[in-house]
């Protein structure tokens, strides 16, 4: 009689098996790193949008300050922390970081510096 050979081997299963944990084993560090760099990216767009925000309050106040964060003009993200330090009505500082990231991001402005400005990942 004629054997009925239709369907997989087992041999041939544990090969797919095996290839698709190679795969996934490769695949999520990937997706975990992907995560950070969007963390990052969402603090750095915080930093920006303090900056406008400090920015918009000198045009109305003359001076920077704290207060220009609360006004409502500015609104964070979900996860990050921003804080303004040194403001005064020369320049300010912002910092800003993700809970889920241990990046931290800053910006000064008013100091005078050669990265005056620009977004910086802290050391």
């Amino acid at each position: 009689m004629l054997r009925n050979t239709k369907g997989f081997t087992l041999i041939e299963l544990l090969i797919v098996v095996v290839i698709i944990g190679i795969l996934a084993a490769i695949a999520i560090p990937q997706f975990a790193s992907t995560k950070e760099k969007a963390f990052d990216a969402t603090a750095k767009s915080d930093v920006r949008n303090a900056m406008s925000s400090q920015e918009a309050y000198f045009a109305d106040e003359q001076t920077y300050g704290p207060g220009a964060m609360a006004t409502g003009s500015f609104t964070t993200s979900q996860g990050i922390a921003v804080s303004a330090s040194a403001a005064s009505a020369g320049g300010y500082a912002i910092t800003a970081s993700h809970s889920s990231s241990g990046n931290t991001f800053w910006v000064q402005v008013g100091t005078g510096s050669s990265i005056e400005g620009k977004v910086q990942k802290a050391p």
